[in-house]
């Protein structure tokens, strides 16, 4: 197939990128802009590793190609480690020893973004569901959903 032209706007920043219609998002991310810290997992869409925000929403970018997100917002765990929230839920992985060889935390990290984002201070049923389809095989689930409920209940009490 031909390769086509397409504008992504990822990070804040619109790149342009020559692909195969057909190429997943996941590899234009990593090989052709050069943004490593979306993981390949399973590259079908099961283990959420590869986990992105598009228009803010949680998405496995395995299973996108250019032409589904052309003219939408993407955001990777490079634009979301320098936000404040991104930050505060880092911080509180670390303070929590929720990141075992740390393979799954970008695509858990952009989704604990979105739930926050969406719901300031969520349950911690709220919280599981969020995460639900992350896998994570060093079994650091409770820690991660600590570290979550963790900057929910300090921005509760900030706000």
């Amino acid at each position: 197939m031909q390769a086509k032209h397409f504008v992504l706007s990822i990070n804040g920043k619109q790149c342009s990128v020559a692909v195969d219609p057909g190429t997943a998002l996941l590899y234009i991310i990593r090989n052709d802009l050069d943004l490593k810290g979306t993981r390949i997992g399973c590259g079908e869409g099961n283990c959420f590793s590869c986990t992105l925000l598009v228009e803010g929403r949680p998405q496995q970018s395995c299973s996108l190609t250019a032409a589904a997100v052309e003219g939408k917002s993407i955001e990777t765990i490079e634009a979301i480690r320098d936000t404040e929230l991104g930050q505060a839920l880092i911080a509180s992985f670390i303070t929590e020893q929720a990141g075992q060889c740390g393979y799954c935390l970008a695509g858990i990290l952009a989704s604990a973004k979105a739930l926050l984002e969406r719901q300031p201070s969520p349950s911690r049923n709220q919280i599981v569901a969020a995460i639900d389809g992350h896998l994570c095989r060093c079994g650091a689930h409770n820690r991660i959903i600590r570290a979550i409920e963790k900057v929910a209940f300090g921005r509760r009490m900030a706000g």
